[in-house]
């Protein structure tokens, strides 16, 4: 009896490293039988999101895409073709991964930095939140 360690591995399209990256990392998962667990939470952009759920339409071992919906002003710089409904998320059919980009309303939003602390374990590695 073969015993697996974990269910799904959870990650998303701007932590991963891009689209590429992100469908490595669900291909070698899926030699070990894990599941897709695809972040969908409301800080990333909808363009991360819709990268995500194309790139779930794509796998064989897709197991849940999260989706948490946008902050404000997202709504204000995006335009998307993905909906919810009934519990699915649904991609649309608009030609790319559906995303449009608002250049005017970007500029009323100027780019924030914000500080993520650093997490020090103490078998002594680092991880970044």
């Amino acid at each position: 009896i073969t015993e697996r360690l974990i269910d799904y591995i959870r990650t998303s399209v701007s932590h991963a490293g891009g689209i590429t990256h992100l469908r490595r990392i669900f291909s070698l998962a899926d030699l070990y039988g894990v599941r897709s667990g695809s972040h969908g939470a409301g800080d990333l952009s909808p363009a991360s999101f819709a990268a995500a759920l194309h790139v779930d339409m794509s796998i064989p071992n897709f197991g849940v895409q999260e989706y948490m919906g946008h902050r404000e002003p997202a709504n204000e710089v995006f335009t998307t073709s993905y909906t919810f409904n009934d519990g699915y998320m649904h991609p649309g059919d608009v030609p790319g991964i559906g995303v449009e980009f608002n250049e005017e309303a970007a500029a009323r939003f100027p780019f924030d930095p914000k500080y993520l602390p650093i997490n020090r374990r103490l078998d002594g590695s680092v991880h970044d939140w």
